[in-house]
Parts: structure tokens; C-alpha cells; sequence
């Protein structure tokens, strides 16, 4: 079941079970997809995955507006800014 704050954003990509680099890659891949101001909300498991996508947020310049960690995966809210 989505969160409120996953169904508010505009989507969800699951990236649980996957390590790096292949969460950023996708991620790149679904904000590619998106028009500015949509928020992608990325579920991760990876220990190297909040790193990798502040890093990656970083570089390209969209915007991290949360992350979330749960017992079992974090969660992080993407804005695409360009």
C-alpha cells in the first residue's frame, strides 16, 4: 500500500533488491521520463543508496525533498528541477 506521501508523488520506482549503481541508473532513466516538478519517490534497500542519490541529486541538480528511512528500505522524494 502507497504512503500519502507516495501517492502524491507523481511516481513510485522500486528499487528494492537492486545495488549500486543500478538504483541512480534508474532513477536517471524515470526523472529522464518526467517533466519538471514531478516528484519520484525511490524505494532502496541498498546501504550505498542514499549516498549515491544525494550525490547524483547533487550533480544534476534535482532536488531531494525527503528521505525516509523505514525498518526494512529508505525512501527518497525527488523533484525533478530541469
Amino acid at each position: 500500500m502507497k504512503s500519502e506521501r507516495e501517492a502524491k508523488a507523481g511516481r513510485v520506482l522500486d528499487c528494492i533488491g537492486l545495488f549500486c549503481p543500478v538504483p541512480v541508473l534508474k532513477t536517471r532513466e524515470e526523472i529522464d521520463k518526467m517533466v519538471v516538478g514531478e516528484v519520484l519517490v525511490v524505494l532502496a534497500d541498498d546501504p550505498a543508496a542514499e549516498d549515491d542519490l544525494r550525490s547524483w541529486a547533487g550533480r544534476t541538480g534535482h532536488r531531494i525533498l525527503e528521505i525516509k528511512k523505514e525498518p526494512s528500505h529508505i525512501s527518497v522524494s525527488i523533484q525533478k528541477t530541469k
